[in-house]
């Protein structure tokens, strides 16, 4: 119990950390700054100064805290691959650490490749969490926790199996995209939207067939 305490606490503290590039660069910075980018790396979205230098990190704590007391007080926690709760636990800290700093040089003028970074990490995390998926078993926070896995272990082994390969396989092209500057596969459908969907839609109905077979 004090452990999960203790690893809140110190990647809720690694969340706000930015906070003491913001105070000191807080004069310099435009009023408006550039927070989000699309996926040809042109800025589409702004946040007042005070907002993106100290609002940033909060949203960042936020999100950790919510991530970590679901990952860490999971009843099935055992059932959870230590590696993925790992990338589960430090990833927002992660995050926080390197893009808020970002953002706040980049709006001095400073170039930051903004939109490889982004990914380059994330295919890095579809890898890494594609690579442990089929590990995990049936827990309330990771994997492909649909009806059809949860009435049936074999179902969830084999779904997660399926999505942990979409992922891998799809982590590839986003990491190789971003290092090339591909980011376009038909038209305005970006490659990163079109690995989220085949994630998200094939194992879904995946487990369906399979819960159907068994019926049947």
């Amino acid at each position: 119990m004090m452990k999960n305490k203790r690893t809140i606490i110190i990647t809720s503290v690694l969340c706000l950390l930015p906070e003491i590039l913001s105070v000191i660069l807080y004069k310099r910075l435009p009023e408006q700054i550039a927070v989000h980018w699309n996926s040809a790396g042109e800025i589409n979205g702004y946040l007042p100064k005070a907002m993106a230098a100290f609002g940033m990190p909060v949203v960042f704590l936020l999100l950790n805290i919510f991530s970590n007391i679901s990952l860490l007080y999971d009843p099935r926690r055992k059932n959870q691959p230590k590696a993925l709760r790992a990338v589960g636990i430090w990833m927002v800290p992660l995050i926080s650490l390197i893009l808020v700093p970002a953002t706040l040089i980049m709006s001095l003028g400073i170039k930051f490749p903004i939109s490889t970074f982004s990914f380059i990490l994330t295919g890095i995390v579809l890898i890494i969490t594609g690579n442990y998926l089929p590990k995990s078993r049936r827990n309330y926070v990771m994997g492909v926790r649909l009806p059809w896995t949860f009435h049936d272990s074999d179902n969830w082994n084999k779904t997660n199996r399926l999505a942990g390969r979409i992922m891998v396989g799809g982590g590839f092209v986003i990491l190789v995209s971003g290092f090339f500057h591909v980011n376009f596969v038909f038209q305005e459908v970006p490659i990163l939207i079109l690995v989220v969907v085949l994630i998200v839609v094939i194992p879904f109905f995946y487990s369906f067939a399979l819960y159907k077979k068994e019926q049947s």
